[in-house]
């Protein structure tokens, strides 16, 4: 990757319940940040409420482009007779309409290919609907679009849903599918998989593969706060690092909360007996 590349993660503004201070404060941050990409990991709105997406709508068409929008558990109608029966028949319809007909979207640059999923469900065989999954087909159609990606471009899904769980978090996810889909992208070659929900920012490696693949967890935006401030990420890559800042609201302004830097994914190469070893990238 010879050029560097800056994206901004942001997820949980729960439109209906946002931190409207942190919400348009964020807008001027995030133009000055000048990403290359901004990524909306889920739960936009509170309730699933067509006054709420008209919100977070209005609010990302503030933010630089391209963008790349996946939905969350909150992202369904689900208050009041009529939302259930809206649930029922047409969960993602408003989400649809404002942010596309793909569950699944990608985007694709030189530097970078990115690949969303639903992590989200209508309903489910359990209480907790809130809760996420990954079903095997999901698995096999992010992993076949990772295959396009160039051979030293940054691999990164995107997902509402922490596909494993993190280890002390305010909150589970509790993921059908998670580990599967964890184990299947870590073996993928996947650098970053950008997450929300738990509404406190993270990283971690997967356990899993050469240990390279990392959970990426963004804050909310919303006055849902469970120990952390209003906050959402931004990742810095180069050649040989990934930087990524978490910028808390604080009282009048975004500041760094906390940061973490990563080393570029290994990627397996062949040495003159031809076995194969675990090197660095572009290092």
């Amino acid at each position: 990757m010879s050029q560097r590349l800056k994206l901004v993660q942001v997820s949980d503004i729960h439109f209906g319940g946002e931190h409207k201070d942190a919400v348009e404060a964020a807008v001027e941050r995030i133009h000055a940040e000048r990403p290359d990409l901004v990524i909306a990991a889920g739960d936009l709105t509170k309730d699933g409420k067509t006054t709420e997406f008209d919100a977070a709508k209005a609010w990302l068409d503030r933010l630089p482009r391209p963008q790349l929008v996946t939905p969350g558990n909150h992202d369904t109608p689900f208050v009041g007779p009529r939302e259930i029966l809206n649930r029922i028949f047409a969960p993602w319809r408003r989400y649809e309409q404002r942010f596309g007909e793909r569950m699944n979207g990608d985007w694709d640059d030189p530097r970078v290919t990115v690949v969303s999923l639903n992590s989200a469900r209508a309903f489910q065989l359990r209480l907790n609907w809130s809760k996420g999954a990954v079903s095997r087909r999901q698995i096999r159609e992010v992993c076949a679009a990772l295959k396009d990606a160039a051979p030293d471009a940054l691999k990164i899904v995107v997902c509402h849903h922490p596909l494993i769980e993190m280890l002390g978090g305010p909150m589970t996810a509790k993921v059908r599918g998670g580990t599967a889909a964890a184990l299947a992208f870590a073996g993928a070659g996947v650098d970053l998989v950008l997450t929300g929900h738990i509404h406190a920012p993270f990283v971690h490696p997967y356990p899993f593969s050469d240990g390279c693949t990392q959970a990426v967890g963004s804050g909310t935006l919303s006055v849902r706060e469970r120990g952390v401030p209003p906050s959402f990420n931004v990742i810095e890559v180069d050649d040989g690092d990934i930087k990524i800042t978490a910028l808390a609201w604080e009282r009048t302004q975004f500041t760094v909360w906390r940061t973490w830097s990563v080393p570029r994914r290994c990627v397996p190469c062949s040495n003159e007996n031809g076995a194969t070893e675990v090197a660095p990238l572009n290092v």
